[in-house]
């Protein structure tokens, strides 16, 4: 499911969702202190920070998996 996300469309999705909480929070008459302020800044960053550190971009590619990945359908046809 989440292999055609890059991590930066994933953070974008995270920081819009808690963006929208908050403003939820605020429009419902939410008391703003420090203690909330405190917890709305952690669920905002500690989350995506984990991603970050858990996340591995792809493996690069060895020698012989580029060998592997060679097309040789050209080849056949030119021969005669």
């Amino acid at each position: 499911m989440l292999k055609s996300i890059s991590r930066e469309q994933l953070l974008g999705l995270w920081v819009a969702a808690v963006i929208v909480m908050m403003a939820y929070a605020v429009i419902d008459g939410t008391a703003i202190t420090v203690s909330n302020s405190t917890l709305w800044l952690i669920a905002a960053v500690v989350p995506p920070g984990i991603m970050f550190l858990l996340w591995h971009p792809a493996a690069p590619m060895t020698g012989g998996r580029l060998i592997d990945t060679v097309d040789h359908t050209s080849s056949a046809r030119e021969r005669p």
